[in-house]
């Protein structure tokens, strides 16, 4: 399916938002109208970018003039830092995203970029994947509506139903499911073409995620990043999880350190995809979930992606 950047009718009246390549900040978003209802799936990662997606969302779709609803599918920057850009709208989130949104925010990126120089092949790191962007003048809206579970909207006459299936990539993670179309939107909880980070775990709860997903039998799947799919790329999105779970288990349980799981596990089946480094970050979670105490310190979790790329 296509990649080329900006707004794509997937469906009547029901668009997706690409950033290529998918990786690292580069994330999608969605549209959905009736008349001149509409509700807007996530914002960008920072206001020049979301500025632009709403301007060519409205070219497109003049409903997205005024957006109604906003959700955001859970709490990374990439999907909620641009929400100050439509603060007139409703915007919905799960709880526990609502709860995880100041936890990293803007000033902190642009805090670590700032401080790069001084931070050795962490900050040349940090500057590779999130120069791009622009931290500054960001400030977090928060959502006005939150739920646990799930939550059904109206976006004119169409229904609109949002599924919590988290925790997984993050505390609170939320797809958005237009059934009239046979879309789901699923957040960051499918990384289509790149390897997923588990920030948050368990892995078991991604993989049910994973199935959830494919139990609603979508047609069309508009991932967190990466191009647009069918359910292909969930069942390939599981897939890796439980070649994660088959291979980091024994390693981990062995005594291996994450970041040296990871080296052994890099030339695997999915050395293909994008950002290699964040096996590592998967590996983390795996030994958490096992009872290990594995690093979580931001900076060293950072180094280790950074040390992890460096030997790609």
């Amino acid at each position: 399916m296509p990649f080329r950047r900006g707004p794509h009718e997937i469906a009547e009246n029901t668009w997706a938002y690409l950033q290529p390549d998918g990786g690292w900040g580069w994330s999608n978003a969605g549209l959905v109208t009736d008349g001149t209802a509409s509700l807007l799936i996530d914002t960008l990662f920072d206001l020049p970018l979301t500025a632009t997606m709403l301007a060519e969302l409205r070219a497109v779709a003049p409903a997205a003039a005024e957006i109604g609803t906003l959700v955001n599918t859970h709490a990374n920057g990439d999907h909620c830092y641009g929400n100050q850009l439509v603060a007139g709208a409703e915007i919905v989130a799960s709880r526990a995203s609502a709860r995880e949104m100041d936890e990293v925010p803007s000033s902190l990126l642009a805090a670590l970029l700032r401080a790069a120089p001084d931070l050795g092949a962490t900050g040349t790191y940090l500057t590779d994947i999130f120069a791009s962007f622009v931290f500054d003048g960001i400030e977090i809206t928060p959502p006005t509506t939150t739920f646990d579970g799930s939550l059904t909207l109206r976006v004119g006459d169409r229904v609109v139903e949002l599924y919590e299936l988290g925790p997984a990539h993050t505390q609170g993670d939320v797809i958005v499911h237009i059934p009239d179309r046979q879309v789901v939107y699923t957040g960051d909880l499918v990384f289509h073409g790149g390897h997923p980070i588990a920030w948050a775990g368990p892995i078991a709860g991604w993989m049910a995620a994973c199935d959830r997903i494919l139990a609603l039998d979508p047609a069309i799947v508009v991932p967190g990043h990466g191009p647009l799919s069918d359910r292909q790329c969930v069942v390939d999105q599981r897939g890796y999880f439980e070649w994660l779970v088959a291979e980091g288990t024994p390693r981990l349980q062995a005594g291996m350190a994450p970041l040296d799981a990871a080296f052994d596990l890099a030339g695997g089946p999915y050395a293909g995809w994008g950002e290699g480094e964040r096996l590592v970050v998967n590996l983390i979670a795996l030994a958490r979930d096992l009872g290990q105490n594995p690093p979580d310190d931001l900076l060293v979790v950072l180094g280790a992606m950074a040390a992890l790329a460096a030997g790609l």
